[in-house]
């Protein structure tokens, strides 16, 4: 599909829809926050970082992105590290493909 309707956002149902890694940190996101805040995470991390891309988020210092105004999860600090660690596992694992 070209969107995935899990935001109000038809840029976000895009991304997630088109980019693996983004669809993943949306998953990852997803946890008490609602789905709708949680699948916006990507699009707000890839305008702030310039890329959802596994080995720039993996050498990217991500807690300061998480918790800038408005911050992209409740717990940003958590997050930050979870999604950083996410990163890490799909460039060491599977070469930084996260399809």
């Amino acid at each position: 599909p070209d969107r995935l309707w899990f935001t109000e956002s038809d840029d976000a149902n895009a991304l997630i829809a088109s980019d693996p890694m983004a669809l993943l940190v949306g998953f990852a996101l997803d946890q008490q926050v609602t789905v709708q805040k949680a699948f916006m995470g990507p699009l707000v991390l890839r305008e702030r970082v310039g890329s959802l891309d596994a080995d720039v988020l993996a050498s990217a210092d991500l807690e300061p992105v998480f918790r800038e105004k408005p911050a992209i999860h409740r717990f940003p600090g958590a997050m930050a590290k979870r999604v950083h660690e996410l990163a890490v596992h799909v460039q060491d694992r599977y070469d930084g493909d996260a399809a």
